[in-house]
């Protein structure tokens, strides 16, 4: 059982101290001078807390011009966030759309490498059973994704063609979310119409069969309406990987009416279609005489070794029609109302490898590699369809009372979800395949579906389930002096959760559930601005996820086993700093949290039965960040986060004390730029960085383990002139084994060595 001292986490805070020191040098300062005279203006703006006149507070100071790269500038994209990242008590990580071009990401998984304390599990980026699924600081967070603010229910892999940035909010934040959250919430913030004619055209090659175009066009219809359509095309194979591949496409068109006026409205359509080969991964085994299980592929077994069936397949169809009004009814007043319809169509077929001891482990390490026998199993095939809704009412108003300055926030949240999934049967059961030389060209039994003209005999399984949430939130931020205020707030949610099945045998059967829940979250913040390019903070948040919440992305969202029906309870103690420096240029931050989990969910590594444990597990660590403009030319981005985690109680034997599955106890990555010659005809930016993420458990009793991962990329680009670019992106340049999507009893080998070229018109 590993244990970290507290000595190893909070030490790294000197680095932070030591920068904070040297961006105030004279070099520094001199340095800001320079790139404030090349043009770049700076203006004051006062933020919207002290817009309510006979403001005391300082005014916040923006660098306009480009578009600085000091992250504590941005938004969250929330409404009820709406303050920038500086004055935000909790810490937040932004993938600005700097970066996302640097780096030419092309997904949600990728932006999110970039973000220390964001891990996947299996299913993330290769369409397993739960799309997109997510950790953040090792807690699920596979139903916490957003877009401009609002839940997307969808179980599919999001392509990041329309992203303007991905904000990923940390530690429990129900309070303005509603229910989950448990370690934090991703927000991808989407591109909206603006007042300007523009295109944005990019072709993309490499590796792997690689072929990418988007097409970005912007329309100023009036002064006030502009309308902007954004296209992608994607074909390619993972690069490592035996047979897996993706082919989708994508279109989001948008219109924007009363931009610049006091009422305003956008419509914005999203559309991504998919079909893709998902990729369940390599068994982890435990090597005889020894005692911690690890993946196959750490005993000599091919990274591209794919168990899967020539019959797999994850297509998916979503469909999100989104409608968001603003009203500003005085300078102090502003109103908010968005409405979001999501359709979502999805048929899913994936063979789970199993290395079992007997026909699989000895053979192959007694020297019979060649008699070593891949098991396979389901899950079952099924067909899924769903829909939602969702609609939040909020007001934000600044106003003074006995001289007291506030901002208040409140509304009303109504959220619904509906699925219905059809199950298929096998007629026979699943061919077993070999461990050393797997091939997927073996027979596979028909698979039966309501409607399926291929069906011969059979009970399928139907399974119907909706979820229903109603939330009332309020919270109040006053100032009790210019640098000392207060934010507090609560919300109330009724959820209910109802779910059934019908048809099949066993451990199927007729199961019919509901819960009912009524759940209050507050939280609450104490912070302190010395001056207006520093903030700390202490905060302290509670979240709450019952059972019901993963009804569309697992297998069995609700069974009732130790801890009940009982909701998931976590509660967040947050202390952390944010510096902004050389005129917002760079930004700094730092983070000391603990967070409590009681009453854990868990999901079944072999059912993907979803469940509460009754477990209590705790993560406390530190996260520091750098954003920015650091010299001239140069950028640079990273982060760090070093985590001691534990079981606190357990219904498992021997798993109390030990690591949380999936929390590595250091996580970071670096990303850094510099532009040679800029404005010439011979400019080049150069860059590259590394991700790194230490080993982590894929269960609570701490007996298999997933190794430590290493990715260095690098990118070099040319600017032709103001309308043409062309650009070099490689990654993980050494071709190291890595792992990206971790579950209990599998991993999935990550992409070697890959490069890019891709050619970008802008007019």
């Amino acid at each position: 059982m590993e244990k970290v001292g507290i000595k190893r986490i909070v030490q790294p805070i000197s680095l932070a101290t030591v920068m904070v020191g040297l961006m105030n040098s004279p070099a520094f300062a001199q340095e800001t001078d320079i790139n404030l005279k090349e043009g770049k203006e700076v203006e004051k703006q006062e933020s919207v807390a002290e817009k309510s006149g006979n403001s005391t507070t300082n005014e916040h100071i923006l660098v306009r011009g480009k578009k600085t790269s000091n992250i504590l500038t941005h938004e969250t994209g929330v409404d009820l966030m709406p303050q920038d990242v500086m004055h935000t008590p909790q810490n937040i990580n932004v993938v600005p759309q700097k970066i996302l071009q640097e780096q030419n990401v092309k997904s949600l998984e990728e932006a999110l490498k970039n973000v220390p304390g964001v891990t996947s599990s299996v299913g993330e980026g290769r369409g397993g059973m739960s799309g997109n699924q997510f950790l953040i600081r090792g807690f699920p967070a596979q139903n916490d994704i957003y877009e401009d603010g609002l839940r997307d229910f969808g179980v599919y892999t999001r392509d990041s063609f329309n992203y303007e940035s991905v904000v990923v909010i940390k530690g429990p934040s129900s309070s303005v979310f509603g229910n989950g959250t448990t370690g934090g919430a991703i927000n991808v913030v989407t591109k909206k119409p603006i007042l300007k004619d523009r295109y944005d055209v990019n072709f993309t090659g490499g590796n792997g069969d690689y072929y990418r175009g988007t097409v970005d066009i912007n329309k100023k219809i009036t002064d006030s309406i502009a309308a902007r359509i954004i296209g992608v095309g994607n074909s390619n194979n993972a690069v490592g990987r035996d047979y897996i591949y993706s082919h989708h496409w994508g279109l989001a068109p948008s219109i924007a009416f009363g931009l610049g006026k006091k009422l305003s409205y956008v419509v914005q359509y999203v559309y991504q279609q998919d079909d893709r080969i998902p990729d369940y991964g390599v068994p982890v085994v435990t090597k005889p005489g020894t005692s911690i299980a690890r993946p196959i592929t750490e005993y000599g077994i091919r990274r591209g070794n794919w168990y899967g069936n020539k019959m797999d397949s994850d297509q998916t169809q979503d469909h999100q029609l989104t409608g968001r009004l603003k009203y500003d009814v005085t300078p102090d007043i502003v109103i908010h109302n968005d409405t979001r319809y999501g359709n979502y169509r999805r048929e899913f077929s994936v063979t789970r490898p199993q290395c079992q001891a007997a026909n699989c482990v000895r053979p192959y390490f007694s020297g019979r590699p060649q008699d070593a026998i891949i098991s396979t199993a389901g899950p079952s095939p099924y067909r899924q369809r769903t829909w939602s809704f969702q609609n939040v009412l909020s007001t934000v108003a600044n106003f003074h009372t006995w001289g007291i300055k506030h901002q208040l926030i409140a509304g009303v949240d109504f959220s619904y979800a509906s699925e219905n999934r059809a199950y298929g049967q096998f007629s026979s059961p699943l061919p077993n395949n070999s461990l050393v030389n797997p091939t997927p060209n073996i027979n596979y039994p028909i698979s039966i579906l309501p409607g399926d003209p291929k069906a011969t005999s059979g009970d399928p399984v139907l399974r119907k389930g909706h979820t229903r949430d109603v939330g009332v939130f309020i919270y109040d931020q006053f100032w009790m002096t210019e640098q000392w205020s207060i934010k507090g707030g609560v919300r109330y949610d009724n959820w209910n959760a109802k779910y059934g099945t019908e048809g099949g045998a066993g451990m199927w059967g007729a199961n019919n559930m509901e819960t009912t829940n009524n759940i209050v979250n507050p939280t609450v913040s104490l912070m302190f601005n010395p001056t207006e390019n520093q903030m700390y903070y202490f905060t302290w948040a509670m979240s709450t996820t019952p059972l019901g919440m993963y009804l569309t992305n697992s297998y069995a969202p609700m069974r009732d086993n130790q801890g009940g029906m009982k909701p998931e309870r976590s509660r967040l103690y947050e202390l952390g700093g944010k510096w902004s420096l050389l005129n917002q240029r760079v930004g700094i931050t730092a983070a000391l949290f603990r967070l409590d989990k009681s009453n854990q969910i868990v999901s079944d590594p072999i059912s993907g039965d979803v469940t509460s444990s009754g477990d209590t597990v705790r993560n406390e660590g530190i996260e520091l960040g750098i954003s920015g403009n650091v010299l001239k030319n140069w950028d640079v981005y990273g982060g760090f986060a070093a985590y001691h985690s534990d079981v606190k109680s357990s219904q498992t034997a021997g798993a109390k004390g030990n690591r949380v599955q999936y929390v590595p106890t250091q996580q970071g990555n670096l990303w850094t730029t510099y532009k040679i010659m800029p404005d010439t005809p011979y400019n080049l930016t150069v860059g590259g960085g590394v991700t790194w993420r230490g080993n982590v458990w894929l269960n609570n009793t701490n007996n298999a383990k997933a190794p430590a991962n290493v990715s260095i990329d690098a990118m070099l680009s040319h600017q032709f002139d103001e309308h043409w670019k062309v650009a070099f992106n490689i990654y993980n340049i050494t071709n190291r084994l890595n792992y990206d999507s971790l579950f209990g009893n599998r991993v999935t080998p990550s992409t070697g060595r890959a490069f890019l070229f891709s050619l970008n018109m802008l007019q």
